[in-house]
């Protein structure tokens, strides 16, 4: 088994986050330490915002802070419980050997006991972690339909993310019984970055990133990416992009698409109108409920979901 840790701290919770609680309140609120610091982008220069309310993300659209704070108020809600709310996914000696390792985790969003696993990871263009509007808003939004949702924090550039990703599904399966999560037929999410992260260990998985050869994904769910290229083994997968995308043109994702489903591999594609890049949940916008559909292609293909026949509620927020 992966010799990583889970983090978990009990603590009483003081008042609640809100829109005016300042960020630097949040990184150093005791019950979310030591990951706090983790929900922000570490690497400066790329976001904005003193408050959760002001928080902006380069590249993003549509930043809701009513859902930043959902997200702030339940991790640490669940922490102050003592519910593990956060996995570590490289050891000591290794985040020694690599500082960068010490900027990375998984942040776990409980859905049904032993129900399906997604992994989500965030955009950034390799160059920070957007998950407070790119991953974690879905991650929560999953958990409540049951699925045990972690959204990763990794080490921007495109072989170090897809090295972490590998960790990450290699923590998940290491540690599934100790987190009564199931992660047969588990899913990979991503938007923008971490839409090709996700496509790219999906498609060649694993061992191709330094980790034991585990079972590829069910499918692979990616939002406003320009990637072409694919394979024969790129899983089942969905897609989604705004029509006004100026950094990932919906007809690229399109073409991908179609010839992937002309090669026999299940598609599906969501064309929205009105929107650019980035826009997460698209709640308040023609995008409001891909999430919805995008997660019933995924449970579709491994139905009845583990965990989930007669109680899809079950440990939901």
């Amino acid at each position: 088994m992966l010799a990583t840790s889970l983090i978990a701290v009990s603590a009483p919770a003081s008042g609640p986050f809100t829109a005016d609680t300042p960020v630097r309140e949040v990184v150093s609120a005791p019950e979310l330490a030591p990951f706090g610091r983790l929900l922000f982008p570490v690497h400066e220069g790329w976001w904005s915002g003193g408050t959760l309310g002001d928080l902006r993300l380069a590249w993003y659209t549509q930043i809701r802070p009513e859902s930043t704070v959902t997200v702030c108020n339940t991790l640490r809600d669940r922490a102050a419980r003592g519910e593990t709310v956060f996995l570590d996914i490289h050891g000591e000696a290794e985040k020694r050997a690599d500082p960068r390792k010490r900027d990375t985790g998984l942040f776990f969003f409980r859905g049904a006991e032993d129900g399906p696993v997604a992994i989500l990871s965030a955009g950034g263009g390799f160059a920070y972690v957007g998950a407070m509007h790119d991953s974690f808003p879905l991650a929560l939004a999953l958990s409540a339909k049951g699925v045990n949702a972690f959204a990763l924090v990794y080490r921007p550039g495109a072989r170090t993310a897809c090295e972490d990703l590998a960790r990450a599904i290699r923590t998940v399966h290491d540690r599934a019984a100790e987190l009564r999560v199931d992660p047969a037929g588990y899913s990979l999410w991503g938007g923008s970055a971490g839409a090709r992260m996700s496509a790219w260990v999906g498609a060649r998985g694993t061992a191709a990133f330094g980790e034991p050869p585990l079972p590829r994904p069910a499918a692979v769910v990616t939002a406003y990416t320009g990637l072409a290229e694919w394979s024969g083994d790129d899983p089942p997968t969905y897609a989604v992009c705004g029509d006004r995308d100026t950094i990932a043109p919906w007809r690229a994702m399109k073409a991908r698409l179609d010839a992937m489903s002309s090669a026999g591999i299940p598609t599906h594609f969501r064309l929205v109108p009105g929107l650019g890049h980035g826009f997460g949940l698209g709640l308040g916008t023609a995008a409001e409920g891909w999430l919805d559909e995008a997660a019933g292609f995924w449970l579709d293909r491994i139905s009845p979901a583990p965990g989930m026949a007669n109680n899809q509620q079950k440990g939901t927020p």
